[in-house]
Parts: C-alpha cells; sequence; structure tokens
C-alpha cells in the first residue's frame, strides 16, 4: 500500500511538472529585459508596463470580461433550470436521452462547434461581433453548469420536500426555500466553471468574433502569430494569475456555502 501511494504521488508530481512548466517558463521570461525567451538578460516590467499602457488592449480585456459575466450568469440560470427540468424527468429512457444530449457540445471539438455556430449565426442574419460571441458562449456553458447542477440534486433527499410540503409549502417556496440553498454549491461551481470556459476558450471565439470585436484569447493568438514579443508573455500572466485568483475564490465559496449549509443542518 506504501509503494502505491509513493508511485501515485511520484506520478502526480510528474504531471503537474509537465503541466506547469511551461507556463513558469512564460513567466519567467516576461521579466526579461532582453526581449527573447531565452538568454534572460536583467529583471524588468517593462513588458508589464507596455501592456497596461494598451488602451486598445483594455477595451478588448473589457470586452472579454462583459462576455464571461453575462454568458456564466446567463447559462448559470439556464442551465439549473435544465439540471432540474433532467432531475424530474420519470422516465430513465427519457432523462438518459436529455444527459446524453447535455454532453453533446462538452465532447464535440471545439472547432466543430465554433464552424456550426458560425454557419447558423450566417444563415440567420446575426452580424458576427458582441451578439455571436455572446450566445456562443452562453451555449456552450449551458451543459457545463448541467453538469455541475445536477449532482448535488441528486444528493438531496426527497424527504426534504415531502417535509416541506407536510409543512405547507408551495411549490415556489419548495424552490426557494430548500432546493435552491441545498444546490448552491453546485450553482456556485457552474458559474465559475463557465466563468474560466468563456475567459479561456479561442476555437469557438475565433470562428464567431468580426467587426472589430475580440476577446484576449484571440488577440493573444493574433499577436502571436506576428512574431516574439515579451509582452504577450506578460498578457498571458496576467490572464493566468486572474484565473487563479477566480479559482481560488471559488474554493472559498463553495467552502463557505458548505459550512453554512452544514450549520441550517445541525440547527434544524
Amino acid at each position: 500500500m506504501r509503494s502505491n501511494k509513493k508511485w501515485a504521488t511520484v506520478y502526480l508530481v510528474f504531471v503537474f511538472l509537465i503541466l506547469y512548466t511551461p507556463i513558469i517558463y512564460l513567466i519567467y521570461y516576461s521579466f526579461n529585459s532582453g526581449g527573447m525567451m531565452h538568454d534572460f538578460q536583467h529583471f524588468t516590467l517593462k513588458w508589464y508596463q507596455e501592456v497596461l499602457h494598451d488602451t486598445r488592449l483594455w477595451i478588448i480585456v473589457l470586452n472579454t470580461l462583459t462576455i464571461a459575466l453575462l454568458s456564466a450568469a446567463i447559462s448559470t440560470i439556464l442551465g439549473v433550470i435544465g439540471a432540474l427540468a433532467i432531475y424530474y424527468v420519470k422516465k430513465r429512457h427519457m432523462k438518459q436521452l436529455l444527459l446524453t444530449l447535455n454532453n453533446v457540445l462538452i465532447v464535440s471539438p471545439d472547432v466543430i462547434i465554433g464552424a456550426s455556430f458560425l454557419i447558423l449565426f450566417t444563415i440567420i442574419g446575426i452580424q458576427l461581433g458582441f451578439t455571436s460571441v455572446l450566445l456562443s458562449h452562453i451555449a456552450f456553458s449551458v451543459p457545463i453548469v448541467v453538469l455541475m447542477v445536477l449532482p448535488k440534486l441528486q444528493e438531496m433527499s426527497p424527504t426534504l420536500i415531502d417535509a416541506a410540503r407536510d409543512l405547507g409549502a408551495n411549490q415556489w417556496d419548495v424552490l426557494t426555500k430548500v432546493i435552491l440553498p441545498f444546490i448552491t454549491p453546485g450553482i456556485f461551481a457552474g458559474f465559475f466553471m463557465a466563468l474560466t470556459y468563456s475567459l479561456d476558450d479561442f476555437a469557438v471565439t475565433f470562428f464567431v468574433t468580426g467587426n472589430g470585436f475580440s476577446t484576449l484569447s484571440v488577440e493573444i493568438y493574433s499577436r502571436a502569430r506576428q512574431g516574439i514579443s515579451l509582452s504577450i508573455n506578460a498578457l498571458s500572466t496576467l490572464l493566468f494569475l486572474f484565473t487563479v485568483v477566480l479559482v481560488i475564490g471559488y474554493y472559498f465559496i463553495s467552502q463557505k456555502s458548505s459550512t453554512l449549509y452544514g450549520m441550517r443542518g445541525r440547527r434544524k
């Protein structure tokens, strides 16, 4: 058993090294005054200053955050409704069919999803830009929220709902005072997952963006194609740190939600 744990630890360390070494390498050279991804010369914040003084880039950052927050909020609402709908379907075959359809957008390649949305928006006459990007991000975020919320619904004991109804609660009271508080950790998880996916998405956004509208991922790709510039490293570092802050924030919020729900359960 100890030997298995040792090898499991070694394997995890190896996997994390593979995942984080390129990111550390990128961050390290974002402070290189030499302007190249080799031969580190002197520590400098020049590339970060260049990024911070780039007005066009800040407009793109605002676009990215607006799309991410709006798509995450809307997809969370739709995802919760979808999870509740799937949960209350009584026929097993129908429930499995709905789950399968929900998972299609998650397992499908981003290139296919992006091309499909491009064709759809072209056919129905939606101009490529803010609206097309927002609708696309909502579409691929909803299944993620459903997968985050549905397990919490399945963990909920039916006796909670029966007890609420016995005490005179109507359907709205059951939903707002029993079900939603119970699945709150799943809702937060779905929101932050949707937010992260929206911030990081490139493939789908690349297909449906246009009319001068851009997001950070597309902008980083466009700048990288023009040649090596350590401002890309600085920009990528800031984006990575922002994502880390989101993950940490989600962790503390989920821990607080679980603690509050546990305290309520003890009081009852």
